[in-house]
């Protein structure tokens, strides 16, 4: 206890919130959102305390593998049970954005494109459904749309990049004309598709078939815990 408080108060800071976040995410937070979290401007401030940690043992840190932040000594009194989850050891997924579960939202039409080094995710394998890692992609949901089929707002849905879909299946679907994707299920109709949501509160969404363009199809889910 007595060397966790000889930590700088940003660096227990630090801890605190990756150990919390690898908790309840299953992977590691990226330096970006670390300096967020803690009020820390600048990534080589960010770099400084981490390596701080590391020289006080409480971290491992992997430059060969994105956001490569494991925990090896836990917080002295840190409740929380769940067992932390490094990177090592998982496959590497790009997170390219944030999607609507509820009205759609404006996201660049080339999703998965120029990707930072640091917008990677680690995914166990068993969320992949058997794919390849680089056929997969992973997006936030913003919205609460598809909440009866257990995506809430704040989880990161796993989907494989695929241009057709089977009705019934959840997709992400690009509408060129407005310039939005969404999180829907797909359901081709007579002269139409309609994108279901899976939430009362919320109507479908009918749009012609030359403005629907699948860009991948869910695979699963990793719950924020909020």
């Amino acid at each position: 206890m007595k060397e966790f408080h000889r930590l700088s108060k940003r660096q227990q800071n630090m801890l605190r919130f990756m150990q919390s976040y690898t908790q309840e995410r299953g992977f590691p937070p990226s330096i970006r959102e670390i300096g967020e979290e803690c009020d820390i401007g600048s990534t080589s401030v960010v770099n400084y305390n981490l390596n701080k940690l590391v020289d006080a043992g409480y971290i491992q840190r992997s430059g060969k593998v994105s956001r490569g932040l494991r925990i090896i000594r836990a917080i002295p009194g840190f409740t929380r049970a769940r067992p932390v989850i490094g990177a090592i050891g998982q496959h590497r997924v790009a997170l390219v954005g944030r999607i609507a579960a509820g009205e759609p939202i404006s996201l660049p039409e080339d999703i998965g494109h120029h990707i930072d080094e640091d917008d990677y995710i680690t995914v166990p394998p068993r969320l992949l459904g058997g794919y390849d890692a680089s056929e997969a992609f992973a997006l936030t949901v913003h919205g609460d749309s598809m909440i009866d089929a257990m995506i809430k707002d704040g989880d990161i849905v796993i989907l494989r990049r695929q241009s057709t879909a089977e009705n019934g299946e959840m997709v992400a679907a690009w509408l060129p004309e407005d310039n939005e994707t969404t999180l829907k299920s797909f359901f081709r109709e007579a002269g139409r598709i309609r994108l279901q949501p899976a939430n009362r509160d919320y109507e479908p969404i009918y749009v012609h078939p030359a403005n629907c363009e699948i860009k991948g199809k869910v695979l699963s889910v990793m719950r924020s815990f909020q």
